[in-house]
């Protein structure tokens, strides 16, 4: 058996759609999966390195690692009127160059972010420190992400959804925003290509099926950092039926997210993400 590294975050919508592997509910085959957990930033620097076979990557980042590596079809997190939350201090005003704590200069955020304020002072944190970095002073605002748009301070609101920057950028458009997908090694031979990406499609499927049980197991464990009725509520935005397998409507979406970046020069060329994916067919061509 041929041991694939496979990277995610350690963020609750991560753990949920990989630990039905984890836990021996999907046959694997002649593939044996080794997880690793890390924050979204470092996975997008090392995915820039090629360090695992597969990673969890902000879709923001896909252009510059396209030619190392294939798009993945599942486990992909979207946001559908909701997103990451730009934070400041109650009755603070926020100046044209205002200061901000963002987690990533690869993350999805970011690249909205830029678009919509070229005039901000940017500097980049884990994702835990934002919240607190605003409530210090030590920055003006910050963009929460993953569990922390549900729950903080009570002294920090909502200047900007991200959310709605999207939809300003897209004229409206009703598309869901992309946040984060899933990339293969290139270097993979096409079939075990193949039959890695069909497992974790069945891994993402068995888990919304039986939510439930595997939010109990991954709570009882303390392998996620919420509680179950943040758990539902998070899994129902991140980690839920439209995470399985790719729609028209969300490749849509990725190729107007990479067009935006094109447009405002964060990428050489403009890319369609359908002409990344691992071609299922060359399986059947082969056993024909």
């Amino acid at each position: 058996m041929r041991t694939i590294s496979v990277a995610h975050s350690p963020d609750a919508d991560d753990i949920f759609m990989y630990y039905a592997i984890k836990f021996g509910w999907v046959d694997t085959g002649d593939v044996c999966f080794e997880n690793i957990a890390l924050d979204i930033e470092t996975l997008n620097v090392e995915a820039l390195k090629t360090t695992y076979d597969i990673s969890a990557i902000s879709f923001a980042l896909y252009p510059k690692i396209r030619n190392d590596y294939a798009l993945l079809r599942t486990a992909v997190s979207f946001g559908e009127g909701y997103g990451p939350k730009l934070v400041k201090k109650k009755e603070s005003k926020l100046k044209r160059n205002f200061k901000v704590a963002l987690s990533g200069t690869h993350t999805t955020n970011a690249l909205l972010f830029k678009i919509a304020y070229p005039e901000a002072r940017i500097v980049y944190k884990n994702f835990l420190e934002i919240e607190n970095a605003v409530l210090s002073g030590e920055v003006d605002a910050g963009v929460l992400i993953h569990e922390s748009i549900l729950n903080f301070s009570e002294m920090l609101v909502v200047e900007r959804e991200i959310w709605d920057i999207w939809k300003s950028l897209t004229q409206g458009k009703e598309l869901p925003l992309p946040l984060g997908g899933m990339a293969l090694r290139r270097s993979m031979p096409l079939l075990q290509a193949i039959t890695c990406e069909k497992s974790l499609i069945k891994a993402v499927d068995v888990a919304h099926t039986h939510q439930h049980l595997l939010s109990k197991m991954l709570i009882e464990r303390n392998l996620v950092r919420v509680d179950d009725t943040t758990l539902k509520t998070y899994l129902g935005l991140y980690a839920n039926a439209h995470s399985i397998e790719m729609s028209d409507v969300q490749y849509e979406a990725i190729n107007t997210l990479f067009e935006l970046g094109y447009k405002h020069g964060f990428y050489e060329q403009c890319i369609q993400a359908q002409d990344y994916l691992i071609p299922h067919e060359y399986e059947t061509l082969r056993m024909s």
